[in-house]
C-alpha cells in the first residue's frame, strides 16, 4: 500500500475530549447513570418544535442570509433590549450553527496564526482545540478555587505579550459554575482596554443563574472590542438544533459573516424559526428549569456534605465540581474506575485543566432519582477509596 502524507498538525494536536471518552466507554454497559453529559434531560418545548414543523410546511428549508434570518435577528435585538437594556441593531448580530461555531468564527475573525489568545484554566476544552485548528496560540490564565474561580488580574498582567490579540471569558462558567460580578466583568474589560485586546465572552449559560445576576459583557463595551456569544442549546434544551449567535460591533459581525459563507453558509433555516419561537414565547420553561436545577444543586450539595465530601456550589450553569483528592486517584483514573465499579459516568477534571485534575464534574441536568443515586454511589466510591488510601499510608 502506498504511504500517504501525514495528516494536518491541527488534527494531531487535538486530544479526544475526556467526557467523550467516558461516553464511549459507557456504551459497554446497559445500566449506567450518566452525569457526564452537558445537556438538559428534557425535550425541546412543544411550542418550539411546533414552529419548526410549521416552518418546514411553509417551505422554510432553503438557505438563509449568512448572518441569519432577519426576523430572528430582530427577535434577538428585542430580547436584548428587554433582558439587558442593550440596544443593538440587526447588523450587529450573526446567527451561527451553535455557539461553538460562533466561537470558532469569532476567533477566526480576530486572531491570526501565531497570535496569542488568553483562555481560562479550567475551561471547556474546545477553546484550546479551536485555537489549535487555526494555528493561534492558547495562553492559559488561572481560575483557582481559593479565589472563587475568578481571574487573578495580577497574573493576567504577566501573560500579555506583543502577540496577544484577545482574551476569552466565560460566565456563567463551565466547569466551575462561577458567575462573575459586575465589578469583575468591568475589570476584565478595563484590562483588555489597557492592552488593546478583543474580549470574546462566552455567555451560553446566561439563563441559568441562581443567587447571582448574570451581567452581559457587551453591555459595558464602549469601543467595539467585545463580542458576546449565546446559544439556544442549554436554556431551551435545543442542543441538537444547532443555533447560536454572536453580538458584536458591525465591523466584527461583517468579518464573521464573510467567514460563515465558506464554513457553514448559514445555520439551519427551520431551526432558526424554532429559535425565534423560543425567544418570542413565554419564559415559563426557563423559569421552571432554573428552579429545577437550583433544587437539584441544593440536594446534591447536601448529600455530599452529609458524606464529608467537598464540593463547589455553583452560582450558575448545571454543573458541580467534586473534590476527589482524598482518593489519591487522578480524575481520569477515578472516572474510569467509577464507571466500571459503580456504573456512574462523570466528567474527569483533567479534561478542563490542571487546576481541576483532582476533581470531577457532574451534570445536574439529570433526572432527580438518577442524579441522587449517582451522587450516593460517587460518595461511597470516594469514601471507600479514601479508607483504602489511608490503609496504604498507615501500612
Amino acid at each position: 500500500m502506498r504511504n500517504l502524507k501525514e495528516l494536518s498538525t491541527a488534527s494531531n494536536q487535538i486530544p479526544v475530549h475526556g467526557v467523550r471518552k467516558l461516553m464511549n466507554e459507557s456504551e459497554k454497559f446497559s445500566d449506567v447513570i450518566h452525569l457526564e453529559v452537558g445537556e438538559p434531560n428534557v425535550n425541546t418545548p412543544d411550542y418550539i418544535r411546533t414552529e419548526a414543523v410549521k416552518a418546514m410546511e411553509n417551505e422554510i428549508t432553503h438557505y438563509t442570509p449568512n448572518a441569519g434570518l432577519l426576523s430572528l435577528r430582530n427577535s434577538i435585538k428585542k430580547h436584548f433590549h428587554h433582558k439587558y437594556e442593550l440596544e443593538v441593531s440587526e447588523k450587529e448580530i450573526a446567527v451561527t450553527a451553535g455557539a461553538v461555531n460562533a466561537l470558532s468564527i469569532s476567533l477566526m475573525a480576530i486572531a491570526n496564526k501565531e497570535e496569542e489568545v488568553l483562555i481560562p484554566e479550567p475551561s471547556w476544552p474546545n477553546y484550546e482545540s479551536i485555537l489549535f485548528m487555526q494555528g493561534s496560540i492558547p495562553v492559559k490564565y488561572d481560575l483557582k478555587p481559593d479565589n472563587n474561580f475568578i481571574p487573578d488580574f495580577s497574573q493576567l498582567e504577566t501573560l500579555v505579550t506583543n502577540k496577544t490579540k484577545a482574551i476569552m471569558i466565560n460566565s456563567p462558567n463551565n466547569p466551575t459554575g462561577a458567575v462573575y460580578s459586575k465589578e469583575t466583568i468591568l475589570a476584565l474589560i478595563q484590562f483588555a482596554k489597557r492592552h488593546n485586546l478583543y474580549v470574546i465572552s462566552d455567555e451560553v449559560y446566561d439563563e441559568i443563574t441562581f443567587e447571582n445576576t448574570h451581567y452581559c459583557a457587551k453591555n459595558f463595551d464602549d469601543d467595539g472590542r467585545v463580542i458576546s456569544i449565546f446559544s439556544f442549546s442549554k436554556s431551551y434544551a435545543m442542543t441538537g438544533w444547532r443555533v447560536g449567535y454572536a453580538i458584536g460591533s458591525e465591523s466584527l459581525i461583517n468579518a464573521m459573516t464573510k467567514l460563515i459563507e465558506p464554513v457553514i453558509s448559514c445555520a439551519p433555516s427551520f431551526a432558526q424559526k424554532a429559535a425565534e419561537a423560543a425567544l418570542t414565547g413565554s419564559d415559563e420553561f426557563l423559569i421552571e428549569m432554573r428552579d429545577i436545577y437550583l433544587r437539584r444543586r441544593d440536594n446534591v450539595y447536601k448529600i455530599l456534605n452529609e458524606n464529608d465530601i467537598k464540593a463547589y456550589k455553583p452560582g450558575g450553569t448545571f454543573y458541580m465540581l467534586i473534590d476527589i483528592s482524598p482518593t489519591g486517584l487522578t480524575s481520569n483514573d477515578f472516572a474510569m474506575r467509577l464507571l466500571h465499579e459503580k456504573k456512574v459516568a462523570v466528567g474527569p477534571g483533567e479534561t478542563f485543566g490542571i487546576i481541576t485534575k483532582k476533581m470531577v464534574r457532574i451534570s445536574l441536568a439529570t433526572a432527580d432519582g438518577e442524579l441522587e443515586e449517582g451522587v450516593k454511589r460517587i460518595s461511597d466510591f470516594i469514601n471507600e477509596n479514601h479508607n483504602e488510601q489511608n490503609s496504604k499510608i498507615n501500612s
